[in-house]
């Protein structure tokens, strides 16, 4: 059974920090390109950003230069940091991995609440 476990989201200020975490277990995990979604209430869901086995990053374009994401193979684990965080970056965030090279299985966690708010 495949697992993706987000954890780290909450609430924090504007300009603020905020670093999630995701797990994944049932997989091999160093086949599948990983990373994060998120989707607000009446949008559709966006990149935030993935990472490949090899470390190869894409980021979402409304987070550049806010985000690192990394990854753990070893410990089947996917970070992301963000910073300098906005009320527009409120959402949830969706943890995903999707195999490579062909991306014929996707999974999807649960999702963590981000809200940026005073």
């Amino acid at each position: 059974q495949v697992q993706l476990v987000e954890s780290g989201g909450g609430l924090v200020q504007p300009g603020g920090s905020l670093g999630l975490s995701c797990v994944a277990s049932g997989i091999i995990f160093n086949i599948y390109k990983v990373g994060w979604y998120r989707q607000a209430p009446g949008k559709e869901r966006e990149l935030v950003a993935a990472i490949s086995p090899g470390g190869n990053t894409d980021n979402g374009n409304s987070v550049k230069g806010r985000i690192t994401i990394s990854r753990d193979n070893a410990k089947n684990t996917v970070f992301l940091q963000m910073n300098s965080l906005k009320p527009e970056d409120t959402a949830t965030y969706f943890c995903n991995a999707k195999s490579i090279p062909l991306g014929r299985q996707v999974y999807w966690g649960q999702g963590t609440q981000v809200t940026v708010s005073s």
